[in-house]
Parts: structure tokens; sequence; C-alpha cells
């Protein structure tokens, strides 16, 4: 009698049942490996350190070492976090000249939004802030903050008196006028049209699609999406209300 042969189901579960145990094994020995061989993980950075300390908080058998001059408490595991994501190309958004994080610097930190973008309530244009404004604060932090390539690129913006070449995330066509001013006299928050920055490590164009009454499609900034919003608050839709 042949052998009865297993079903293409079968074969195909006992195959995934294969990869991912080997897959599994692999993930485990890498996690394991050096804890298994007994060498001591040492930080080279105040940042490995900081990620060193939180591994081993997990897992007490896990070998460290800490060198005294990465024994520091600043910059902060938070900063350490947020910068390298702020830097990270598959974070959404532009890599910026400077990875800043609004997410340490609004969310974390909860700093008010005209505090950098001053003059919005006053101003047609939201602006960006000086790099006087930048060092106002960041002059005052130690220099173990110098391990950061972007606290030294604002260093040497100070130096050199020489404004920051931020790349441009909203740019609506020059047929489009937009007053800052007006929307937040008129109670309108940040968040609103440019989504919830106090959670983005990089600035990026959130995509709100509403359908409305004529069931077009419609993302911010464009057309449609702000006509709705001006229906929503009473606003005019007349054309030269935008169009002027």
């Amino acid at each position: 009698m042949s052998p009865t042969r297993p079903t293409p189901h079968l074969v195909l579960v006992v195959a995934l049942a294969v990869a991912l145990a080997s897959l599994s094994f692999g993930l485990v020995g890498t996690e394991a490996g050096s804890a298994k061989s007994g060498e001591t993980l040492v930080a080279g950075s105040v940042c490995e350190a900081h990620e060193l300390k939180a591994r081993h908080a997990a897992d007490p058998h896990l070998q460290i070492e800490i060198p005294p001059e990465f024994a520091v408490p600043w910059p902060s595991r938070e900063a350490c976090l947020s910068y390298a994501a702020a830097e990270d190309p598959d974070t959404p958004g532009p890599v910026q000249p400077i990875p800043f994080s609004h997410k340490h610097h609004a969310g974390l930190y909860e700093i008010d939004c005209h505090y950098c973008h001053s003059g919005t309530d006053r101003s047609p244009a939201a602006g960006v802030p000086s790099v006087e404004l930048c060092m106002g604060c960041h002059v005052q932090f130690p220099p173990s903050y110098d391990m950061f390539e972007g606290i030294r690129v604002l260093k040497k913006h100070w130096e050199r008196e020489q404004p920051i070449e931020w790349l441009q995330v909203y740019r609506l066509p020059e047929h489009v006028q937009f007053r800052h001013n007006r929307h937040v006299d008129a109670g309108m928050t940040c968040q609103r049209c440019h989504g919830p920055i106090e959670e983005m490590d990089k600035v990026y164009m959130t995509q709100d699609t509403i359908w409305w009454p004529w069931l077009l499609p419609s993302s911010k900034p464009e057309m449609g999406w702000c006509i709705d919003c001006h229906r929503q608050q009473g606003a005019s839709q007349d054309c030269y209300t935008c169009h002027y």
C-alpha cells in the first residue's frame, strides 16, 4: 500500500510552523547572544548607558558596564529617544537640518506653540523660531548635550549668525491667501490644521479626508477641506475670502 500523501493545506501549515520556529530561534539567539557568552555590555555613550540601564532593569542577569563619563543624567533617555526618532528617515516627515522633535518639546515638556512660533496670533504667517530663541534655552543645557549633532549644528549657526534652513512642510498655492492670525483669533487650535503635533517626532502633513455634501473626497489643506471647516464654523464661503 502506498503511503498517504499529505494534503497541500497540511504541507503549508507544517512549512509555516517550521519557518516561525526558525524565526523565533533566531530572535532569541540574537537577543540573548551577549548574555549567553557571559560578555559584559559596555556603554559607548550616554544614550547607550540609558538603554543598558533599562535592559538591566528588565533583566537583572544582564552584565553591563557604564564608564564614569557616561554615568550622567543628561541628556535624558527621553531626549535620546526623541532625537533618534527625529533623525530616522523611516519616521514620517522630512529629516530636518536639525532633528527637532515636537513630541519632546511640545508633548513631554508642554511648551506652548506660540512660544516658539511667536507672532502667529498677530501675523498672517506663522513663522519659525529664531536661532536666538532656540539658544535661549539650550545655552543653559550641560555640554553633554553636544553629543547630538543637531545641537552642534545649532551652536554653529549661532556662532556664524546664520538662520537654520528648515525644510518647508506646508505650502499653499500662490493664489490662496491664508491668514494665521485670523484663525487664531477665531479660536482655532494649531492641531485643527496641523494634526497632533505634540505627538510627532517630525512634523508632516496629516490626512483628514472629509466627504462633504457633493460626495467629493478632500484632504487637508485642499479647498474642499477648508470649505467644509468654514461651513462648520459659520465662516464666509465667498471666493474672495481666500482668493484675493
